[in-house]
């Protein structure tokens, strides 16, 4: 009864692991696969606006990542499938094979450089100082022996404690906690990332402003499972056609331009990620 068991078991095992180096055949050749199907699945986020969102009138989903997606569906010459993922599902849908591009804010992390490819960074975010119109404060040297709030543990705080050491960095557990400090002038300064402290300068009626310098840019790039390097060069060229014929320069200026809320240039072109 022990010996059959353990016969079972063996057998077991033998077709889990041939599965398994079954599976891994399969996917190291996934992009054979997206064009057997003739679709591309690609994860965005669902509600950040401007790179993606629904759109209210038509309930479709909308923005950078989303134009981002097609544009690079259309070079592999197959078609969008739309995912819509959380900021903590964005990766793990991609270690699973759930999704086989994600773009979604992707910043660029050593960290994360581990569990996943990156291709090239599409866009750079500048990190940028919030202050008071009225501070009289017009550069960062000026914040010396003040304070500067930021989100804990962002990379605005880390930037900020490098660029302007002389400053002392209070931290709080959001954005909007962040913001309040400076309104109150318990802060001085207030770190954030350029797209997402628009909307507190904007809101503001004029009281706050950024400062010019940056402190950093965030790079950011779109996600691919690791062990598929055909679908990575395959995607890196997409994004360098889609440079080299201004498809990302007027996507960013439909989402982020002059005529947008946001007003950020395009700063820093296509990089290799060897190169940030």
């Amino acid at each position: 009864m022990t010996r059959s068991l353990s016969g079972f078991l063996r057998s077991g095992l033998t077709v889990a692991v041939a599965a398994l180096a079954f599976a891994g055949t399969a996917h190291a050749d996934r992009l054979k696969d997206i064009q057997s199907r003739g679709t591309l699945v690609c994860a965005t986020l669902s509600g950040s606006e401007p790179l993606a969102f629904q759109d209210p009138a038509t309930r479709q989903y909308v923005g950078f990542d989303v134009d981002t997606c097609a544009a690079v569906a259309k070079h592999l010459g197959v078609k969008m499938e739309h995912k819509p993922v959380t900021v903590e599902a964005r990766i793990p849908e991609l270690g699973l094979g759930r999704v086989d591009l994600v773009a979604a804010a992707l910043g660029y992390t050593k960290e994360r450089a581990e569990q996943i490819a990156f291709t090239s960074s599409h866009y750079q975010i500048p990190l940028k100082i919030m202050v008071a119109t009225n501070s009289g404060i017009t550069k960062f040297a000026d914040l010396a022996g003040k304070k500067i709030s930021a989100n804990k543990g962002s990379t605005p705080e880390l930037y900020t404690r490098r660029a302007i050491p002389a400053a002392e960095v209070v931290t709080f557990q959001d954005s909007p906690t962040a913001f309040l400090a400076l309104s109150q002038g318990k802060a001085q300064g207030f770190a954030i990332a350029q797209a997402s402290g628009v909307r507190f300068v904007n809101e503001s009626g004029g009281k706050f402003k950024f400062l010019d310098e940056t402190l950093a840019y965030e790079a950011t790039a779109l996600g691919v499972k690791k062990g598929e390097p055909e679908l990575l060069a395959a995607v890196n060229k997409a994004l360098a056609e889609m440079e080299a014929s201004g498809e990302l320069d007027a996507m960013w200026t439909k989402w982020y331009g002059p005529q947008t809320k946001y007003n950020i240039p395009r700063d820093k072109k296509l990089t290799p990620i060897s190169a940030l």
